[in-house]
């Protein structure tokens, strides 16, 4: 699995990259890869607050419900509307595919995120692989 290199990543599996002043944020490969087939996600709506480390949705899977986790604090500014009919597109190109799109409250916030190396590190760690 690759991990785009100027992504930050966290340790719940949420990838987010940034452009000036917002991120746009999505799950990993390894995540939809553990996940299975997706077949629905929960987002907040535009306007919602986010806050680094908590839950802003879910993604069910055929196996499972997991919660999805921000990486940073902000303003939900944009969600992918095309998820809602076609959940599946994260599976097939997960580092692309993304779900939401927040106004930073605070960009230090980037500096506790993994980078695509340490994030790979970690995933070895819990896989032992």
């Amino acid at each position: 699995m690759s991990y785009p290199a100027d992504y930050k990543y966290t340790k719940e599996h949420e990838w987010i990259s940034v452009d000036g002043t917002k991120g746009t944020v999505g799950i990993t490969d390894y995540a939809q890869s553990s996940l299975g087939d997706i077949v629905f996600v929960d987002l907040p709506k535009v306007g919602d607050p986010v806050k680094a480390g908590e839950i802003f949705g879910s993604v069910e899977s055929v196996k499972a419900v997991s919660d999805l986790y921000s990486p940073v604090t902000g303003t939900v500014a944009e969600i992918n509307e095309a998820l809602k009919d076609a959940p599946e597109k994260i599976n097939s190109d997960a580092n692309t595919t993304w779900m939401l799109k927040v106004e930073l409250s605070d960009a230090a916030e980037l500096e506790k995120l993994l980078s695509a190396a340490d994030y790979e590190k970690f995933v070895s760690e819990e896989t032992g692989h």
